[in-house]
Formats: structure tokens, C-alpha cells, sequence
């Protein structure tokens, strides 16, 4: 059996992410078009993954492609607001609910399936549903009465709660109940946020037309705070928001971070596996929003050493760094400066000081593959530059073999041996020809 590097790498990389997401609840939501576009399958199999791996899991689905079928052959006509809004009067009503009852019986058949050499085989998903959405009529809105088209009033989430630690994923259709026995039409965006703040959700997920949001270049962003979306948002909403739908995404995304759901995604749901692209892989595939910034970059600790030597290890087989024994880790640990990206330590870098020259050596300097050319080291740089002048030190020096260019770049300077503190002058190794680099803190 041939074996596959690449695979063995990312399974490895992975291996955080497993044991972080283990108990967490993720809220899953995706319109009906992930149904009439034949994608459910293999999502079904990217989310009995996730259970297997010990996530808790709600879907919210919607059915507006599936509404507009049934309305069409009623010949009935599609009624909308002033904000896109659908008006459900009885007779759409009816439409409403048939097109979700069938929508919600073709999905749990999907993730019903356990057929042999199937992700799913020998573990089909227990899913359960039910009027776990308690709702209330949206009223009249600018001189329109939206009858039976309503708004999420209550999440049952102790019901909700009590099904996911019994190991069942929870279904649940943009349906609301009210205390009078009515159903009212609900929005699939809506319930999945109301939903996902009320059970305390880990992740809210949204798959949606597009790969996430993007800048005026048309880039993708892969990571956003809450406060740069509520700025992005505002400027959408200054200059004509593309679609309704989207704006919901929008207005649910900012809402959910207000109530305190630590993660958000935005994924397209057209690529297959993106839920697994975008949760397990460092730089993902769609948008993510955090409530605070993703990067941390902090003094190490003792609990650091493990993350620090998988960093460090390739580039000194590689030659690139001095191999550093753990035990010297350990005795040197407070002399090194860590970037953190969400609970990765992604880049490393240690600060020797010489107090008689004044002097100061920038060691051990190491990014992650992934974050090479994203700033990494130079924010990492800026801050034991600083450290260096808490110290009083007047310059820093560093001895490298392979990123004589990136230093150049960063104001270092080629310098000679006979620079550098007499202590580490003698220690040299004229084997590795290291060249050696100095620049002056102003």
C-alpha cells in the first residue's frame, strides 16, 4: 500500500481541530438550493464526519426554491414586501408548509443512508425534529399585513440541548409554532441564528451562493472581526445591498456575534467538502468571523514547548535552525515570543540578550508554512524589537543561512563576525557559515 505525504501532513494538522471541536455544537444552515443543486449527499457525509468526531450538530434548512414550485403549480403568484419580505397569506401558507414537509422527509432520508463503501456506512445519523420553535406574526410593516409570515419569539433550546447530548442531530425547518396553534413562515436565516445564540452554539455555519465576503478587489477575506462585519455592513447598506437574502446573512452574522457565538462562516455550498475545508485547514476556504482578532502574539510558557519544537523540528532537519534539545526549551522558554492564530502557534521567535554590549540576538525565528506571507514575521519582529528596547538594548543581530533577503528587507544590515558580542563570537560555526545581520534600534 503506497502512502501519501501529503495526506499523512494534513491528517496531522487536523489533529487540533479534532480534539477542539469534540462536544462542541456547530448550527448548520443552508437554503433549499443545496438540495435541487444534488450537493446534500456529500454534505451528509462531511456532517456524519463531524458527528463521528464527537461534534454536536443542528441543521436549519430553508425552501425558497421549493415554495416558489409548489405556488407555481397552484398558479399562485409570489407576494413580497417592501423588504423582500414573502407576505404568506393561506393559500401560500399551505404551499409553505408542503414544500418544508417534504424537504425535511427527503433529508432525513439522506442522512438516513448507510450503504456499504459509503462515508456514511454502518452509521446512519439519528435526527430529530420538532416544535422547538416557538414564534409570533411579524405584523404590519410600513401598511402591509404579513399574516401568517412571522418572527422567531422563542427557542426551546433546553429541548434542543437534551436531544444533542442523547447523540441525535436536530433538523429543523423555517417553521414556527405560537401558543395558539398557528404555523407561521420563518426564514431559515433567522431561525439558524435565533437557534444558534439560544443553545450557546460554538460555531454559527451558513452555506451560502458565494465563497464568503470579499474586499473591493474582489479578494476573499478569510477572517474578520465582529467589528469589521458591522462596518462592511453598513457600507452595503449605504450603497445597496446586492441581495435581500444575503442581507439577512448580514444582519444574522451581526446579531449572533452580539449574542455571543464565538465563530461565524460563510462557505460555498457549491464546493464539495467546504464544510471540512474551511473547519480543518489552516487557511480555509470561506470567511470567517471571530468576536476579537485571531492573532495573539504573547510571551511562551511551559505549556507552549509542544506547539514551539512541531514548529521549529522540520527547519532544523532541514538545516535552517540550530536543533535545540526540549530540556534547553524548558530552561529558555521565557526568552521566546509566540504568535498564536487560533490556538496554533504559527510563529516562534527567541530574544538573547547581552547586557554589556547592549546587544541583542534574535534566534529560533520560525512561521508556519501556511502564514509565510502573511505578515507573520514581521509583526513577530516588531515585537522583540520592542522587548529589545525595554532592555535598553541598541541593536539586534541575528545569524541565518537562508533568509539573508528577508532581513535585508526588514532593516538589517550585513555585518562582519568581529561584531558580535566576544561570548558569541566564540561560540561560531564556521561549518554552517552562517552570515550574520545587525540593525540598530532607533
Amino acid at each position: 500500500m503506497s502512502t501519501s505525504p501529503e495526506f499523512v501532513a494534513w491528517f496531522r494538522s487536523a489533529a487540533p481541530y479534532i480534539r477542539t471541536f469534540r462536544g462542541q455544537t456547530f448550527v448548520i444552515a443552508f437554503d433549499g438550493d443545496v438540495i435541487d443543486e444534488g450537493n446534500f449527499t456529500d454534505l451528509t457525509h462531511d456532517i456524519n464526519l463531524l458527528v463521528s468526531v464527537g461534534v454536536r450538530v443542528v441543521l436549519v434548512h430553508g425552501a425558497r426554491p421549493q415554495i416558489e414550485r409548489s405556488l407555481k403549480s397552484k398558479k399562485l403568484k409570489s407576494n413580497f414586501s417592501n423588504h423582500q419580505i414573502r407576505v404568506t397569506d393561506e393559500e401560500t401558507l399551505t404551499c409553505v408548509k408542503e414544500a418544508n414537509g417534504r424537504l425535511r422527509l427527503e433529508i432525513e432520508a439522506l442522512l438516513s443512508m448507510g450503504l456499504p463503501n459509503t462515508p456514511l456506512a454502518g452509521s446512519p445519523i439519528r435526527v430529530t425534529s420538532g416544535n422547538f420553535v416557538i414564534a409570533q406574526p411579524k405584523g404590519i410593516i410600513n401598511g402591509i399585513d404579513m399574516l401568517y409570515s412571522g418572527d422567531v419569539r422563542k427557542v426551546r433550546h433546553e429541548a434542543i440541548i437534551q436531544r444533542l447530548e442523547d447523540g441525535e442531530l436536530v433538523l429543523l425547518s423555517p417553521l414556527g409554532y405560537s401558543a395558539t396553534g398557528e404555523i407561521f413562515n420563518l426564514t431559515h436565516e433567522d431561525v439558524a441564528t435565533e437557534v444558534a445564540i439560544a443553545v450557546k452554539a460554538n460555531k454559527l455555519i451558513y452555506l451560502c451562493d458565494q465563497a464568503g465576503i470579499n474586499d473591493k478587489q474582489g479578494n476573499l477575506l478569510h477572517e474578520l472581526t465582529a467589528s469589521e462585519i458591522r462596518l462592511i455592513e453598513k457600507k452595503q447598506s449605504r450603497a445597496k445591498v446586492p441581495s435581500q437574502a444575503k442581507n439577512r446573512i448580514f444582519q444574522g452574522l451581526i446579531k449572533a456575534s452580539d449574542g455571543g457565538v464565538d465563530r461565524l462562516h460563510l462557505i460555498d455550498r457549491k464546493i464539495n467538502g467546504g464544510i471540512l475545508l474551511e473547519l480543518f485547514t489552516h487557511e480555509g476556504i470561506g470567511t470567517m468571523i471571530s468576536q476579537d482578532s485571531l492573532e495573539n502574539i504573547r510571551t511562551a510558557t511551559q505549556d507552549d514547548i509542544g506547539g514551539i519544537l512541531n514548529l521549529i523540528e522540520p527547519l532544523e532537519k532541514e538545516g535552517v535552525l540550530v536543533k535545540r534539545p526540549r530540556e534547553t526549551l524548558e530552561t529558555e522558554i521565557k526568552k521566546f515570543t509566540i504568535v498564536e492564530h487560533d490556538g496554533l502557534i504559527i510563529g516562534c521567535g527567541a530574544l538573547n540578550p547581552f547586557g554589556k554590549e547592549k546587544v541583542g540576538e534574535l534566534a529560533c525565528l520560525a512561521v508556519h508554512p501556511d502564514f509565510q506571507n502573511a505578515g507573520v514575521g514581521e509583526r513577530l519582529l516588531k515585537v522583540i524589537e520592542t522587548n529589545c528596547k525595554k532592555e535598553k538594548l541598541k541593536n539586534v543581530f541575528v545569524l541565518t543561512t537562508k533568509s539573508s533577503h528577508w532581513f535585508l528587507e526588514n532593516g538589517f544590515k550585513k555585518t562582519l563576525l568581529g561584531a558580535l558580542p566576544k561570548e558569541k563570537a566564540k561560540l561560531y560555526n564556521y561549518q554552517r557559515n552562517s552570515k550574520i545581520y545587525n540593525k540598530e534600534l532607533k
